[in-house]
């Protein structure tokens, strides 16, 4: 399988240069992969159209040695495929826009406005699980003290 869905390869969901520097396999499996189709077709295919271009997606799948090393979340929804952070690098709709827009009008599991300003935010983290187990939930990620937080909106 080459692709995920119309414009998200498998080498993209799985790429990360911070595994490649380590030397960390970063191989999903079968069931990782049908979760990868599930968020690559409801959400990401949806947005890019919305967008009616090209969207940056900064990590999608992470194996648990890539995650350990980033300093993930042992809970994280991108170590089972069901995850992605995305942000419009080429200028077709704002971070805010484009989070904007999933809210509206797409089922989600878990939507994250990372940082960045009350405005716009870094990068968009979405997770998608399945249409009858999605909690359509909205974070807000700040830092305080050093940590990281999240606030329901």
């Amino acid at each position: 399988m080459e692709k995920l869905s119309k414009h998200v390869s498998r080498k993209e969901g799985a790429y990360s240069i911070t595994a490649k520097r380590l030397g960390l396999e970063n191989n999903p499996t079968d069931d990782h992969l049908s979760n990868m189709i599930n968020i690559a077709e409801n959400v990401f295919e949806p947005l890019r159209a919305h967008v009616n271009g090209p969207i940056k997606i900064n990590s999608f799948y992470r194996g648990p040695e890539l995650n350990k090393a980033i300093g993930g979340s042992s809970k994280s929804q991108h170590c089972h495929g069901q995850a992605m952070d995305i942000d419009d690098s080429y200028g077709h709709a704002s971070n805010s826009e484009m989070f904007n827009w999933i809210r509206a009008n797409l089922n989600y599991d878990q939507m994250i406005w990372e940082f960045g300003t009350d405005k716009n935010p870094d990068w968009v983290h979405i997770s998608y699980v399945s249409e009858d187990k999605n909690r359509n939930r909205c974070l807000k990620a700040y830092r305080e003290n050093g940590k990281t937080k999240y606030m329901i909106i």
